[in-house]
Parts: structure tokens; C-alpha cells; sequence
């Protein structure tokens, strides 16, 4: 009876995992449809993906449910404790990380009659960050603590793009100013693209802690764990 308890535990836990790897497929594909709806000028994509987000917050719905059960019936402890309470904190990110390709199909709708010539570096954003997000997740699910600490050394990329794309986007925009609804509108996208990475370097910083039992939130990235 005890064997067969532990084993039905387990498939409850690699469960859980499962149902993360599966929102944050679905997310990392919202932040791509978002992307190439504003690159494309295309309405109806940018409005297809808004309408999916409600399946990103179903996720969040069902996987904080299935934490609470475990915690409840199990009352796990150590590793099996921090795989649960991860996978509550993780959820949270990914739903907002749904809200902000949300925030860029609005953006791309706005823009979808306009010509979008002032994208600069968005698409190079845009690639950085769905491979945090990408490489997070794997840290997750291989609990590779290394992997996950590469990517929180990657926002640094991501926070110096931003930074570039401000000064130049203003820059064009003080010299013509026909371009500033434009420009305004891609630096709020450089700004949801920014914070994207930083939801997948809080998974990452997640994941460190899940493995190790180490926190290195609000510290300066180690160079190794």
C-alpha cells in the first residue's frame, strides 16, 4: 500500500511539472504571435492571441489548485516542498508574462495602420527573451541549476537593448516628430520585452533555489552556484 502511494505521489509530481512545461509552451507561443503580429502589422493575430490569454489564466487557475492539493493531502518536505512552492511562484510569472504579449498585441493593434519602421532591436528582444523563458523552464523540469543561472546572467542583454532602444527611438523621435506615435508605442513594447526577462530570470532565480536550497534573489548573480 505504501509502495503504491509513493508511486502514485510521484506521478502526481511529475504531473505538476507537466502542467508547467505546458503553460509555458503556451506563453512562449503568445509572446511569439505577439511579436510577429506588431513586426506584420497583423490585427486579427494580435487579436487571435489576446483571446488565448484566458487559456495562460486557466493554467494558473488549475496548477495553484493542484499545489494546494498536494500540499494538503501530502505534506511534503525538503526537495519535494520546494518543487511545490516553486511551481506557485513560477505560475505567477508566467501569467503575467501572458499579460505583457497581451500589452504588445494592444500595442500592434494600435499600430497595425501605421507603417512600423522604428523597430530597431525589438525582434532581437524578442528572441533573447522567449529563450529565457525557454531555457528557464528547462532548468525546471532537468533542475539544472547551471542552465539557470545562464539565464539570469542574459537579462543584463535584455536591460542593455532596452536601454539602447530608448536613446535611439528618442533620438529619431526629437529629430521627427511624425514619428512619435510610433516610437512611443515600440518603446512601451521594449518595456514589456524587458519585463518578460525579468519574469524569466525571477523562474530561473526559482529554480536555484528549488535545486540548491539557495536563494539569490535581490543579490548580484554569482558567477557560479
Amino acid at each position: 500500500m505504501a509502495l503504491h502511494t509513493d508511486r502514485r505521489y510521484e506521478e502526481e509530481l511529475a504531473h505538476l511539472r507537466q502542467l508547467i512545461l505546458e503553460m509555458g509552451g503556451l506563453v512562449e507561443r503568445q509572446i511569439g504571435d505577439a511579436t510577429a503580429s506588431l513586426a506584420s502589422a497583423d490585427r486579427a493575430r494580435a487579436e487571435q492571441t489576446i483571446e488565448r490569454d484566458h487559456q495562460v489564466n486557466r493554467y494558473d487557475v488549475d496548477i495553484d489548485e493542484e499545489c494546494l492539493r498536494l500540499l494538503a493531502l501530502h505534506q511534503p518536505a525538503a526537495r519535494d516542498l520546494r518543487l511545490i512552492t516553486t511551481s506557485l511562484k513560477i505560475t505567477t510569472d508566467l501569467e503575467r508574462i501572458g499579460d505583457m504579449a497581451v500589452n504588445i498585441c494592444e500595442r500592434a493593434i494600435d499600430l497595425s495602420e501605421r507603417p512600423a519602421s522604428l523597430q530597431v532591436d525589438l525582434p532581437r528582444m524578442a528572441d533573447t527573451v522567449r529563450k529565457m523563458l525557454r531555457e528557464s523552464l528547462d532548468a525546471f523540469v532537468r533542475e539544472d541549476a547551471d542552465l539557470a543561472l545562464s539565464v539570469c546572467k542574459e537579462d543584463d542583454v535584455i536591460d542593455a537593448l532596452h536601454a539602447q532602444m530608448f536613446a535611439e527611438v528618442l533620438g529619431r523621435m526629437t529629430h521627427d516628430p511624425s514619428l512619435v506615435v510610433v516610437g512611443t508605442a515600440q518603446l512601451f513594447v521594449s518595456k514589456y520585452l524587458e519585463r518578460i526577462a525579468d519574469h524569466a530570470t525571477n523562474i530561473a532565480e526559482m529554480v536555484i533555489f528549488m535545486v540548491k536550497g539557495k536563494s539569490i534573489r535581490h543579490l548580484s548573480v554569482p558567477a557560479t552556484i
